[in-house]
């Protein structure tokens, strides 16, 4: 069985109106992604998630949640001082969302100081891979993230698979010059990179999909997938093969937005880690990815993920 150590923040949601009904949740890119895994490949993949938590009481139901989910909290590990953070979400009528955040003093942002973490590193080495995001790296402080860089470097050199999902969010950051420094760090250590077209565009100025690609290649990474929303997905293999577009299923009625690119990660690894084609790992993303979209939140009813099934015939 291929094991997956995904590294990242998860935050207690409020979804709905300013002054108005509001639903209490969680989510955070990289446990979203971890909780979709999970969920559609029922036990045929390990999915552990590496962060940390409160000693309080919604911090550890939170943790309790996503051992109920499948996702393994094996290196989550227990902040005494800190609770999770909190954002808000916030949609318009096409569903396009906009966050509010209170992170600055959570748990998670202080991972790589607590006491234990250097047991969760020595751990890591047993993994295929390791994933996480660039909001995994923006709520950590600069040393800190510097010491991370090490980290995933070391597990690189021993055989590990680094997995990263961009996901730039302006306002973690100083200014884009240090988003801009700490990525390219970070994927010079990338051998699988998922990205969002937009946000690369908002990050690079990229001009389309292939300056994406390019430019990702060069920085190191030796696979890539740019999610194009509504229009599938492009992977490449390297910079001398010719990308592989695989379109996706109009969706009518779009609910939620938020989520999308990190369930078509969940759907896209899935299929990678279990050694299916390319072509099979974007459809897989973008069908999990159509279904999240159809739903409020960041994480969707599990009723609504049941009949997919990402495990291939035969394990």
């Amino acid at each position: 069985m291929k094991r997956l150590a995904i590294i990242g923040e998860c935050m207690i949601e409020l979804n709905g109106a300013p002054f108005g009904a509001m639903e209490q949740a969680y989510g955070g890119d990289s446990l979203n992604t971890a909780v979709y895994l999970a969920r559609t490949t029922q036990g045929s993949l390990a999915v552990d998630y590496v962060t940390a938590m409160g000693r309080d009481a919604l911090s550890q139901g939170m943790v309790e949640r996503w051992r109920q989910e499948g996702v393994g909290t094996g290196l989550v590990l227990t902040d005494a001082q800190r609770q999770p953070g909190l954002y808000l979400i916030q949609l318009d009528d096409q569903g396009e969302r906009t966050f509010l955040y209170w992170r600055n003093q959570s748990a998670a942002r202080y991972l790589l100081q607590h006491p234990e973490f250097d047991g969760v590193a020595s751990r890591l080495a047993g993994y295929d891979m390791v994933y996480l995001s660039g909001i995994s790296l923006a709520i950590l402080p600069p040393e800190d993230r510097e010491v991370l860089f090490g980290l995933l470097a070391q597990l690189k050199r021993q055989g590990v698979q680094i997995a990263f999902d961009s996901n730039y969010r302006p306002a973690l950051w100083a200014d884009a010059d240090e988003a801009r420094g700490a990525y390219q760090r970070m994927l010079a250590l990338t051998d699988l990179a998922l990205v969002t077209l937009d946000d690369e565009q908002v990050l690079w100025g990229d001009a389309g999909p292939a300056q994406a690609l390019t430019r990702l290649h060069r920085a190191g990474c030796r696979e890539v997938v740019v999610k194009l929303g509504a229009d599938g997905a492009l992977y490449s293999a390297g910079a001398d093969s010719t990308p592989l577009a695989v379109a996706t299923t109009p969706v009518e009625q779009v609910v939620d937005t938020t989520s999308a690119g990190d369930s078509f990660n969940a759907g896209f690894l899935a299929g990678y880690l279990q050694e299916q084609s390319p072509e099979q790992c974007c459809r897989q993303g973008n069908a999990l990815a159509g279904l999240v979209i159809r739903h409020k939140g960041a994480i969707i009813p599990a009723a609504a993920t049941a009949g997919l099934n990402f495990t291939p015939t035969g394990q």
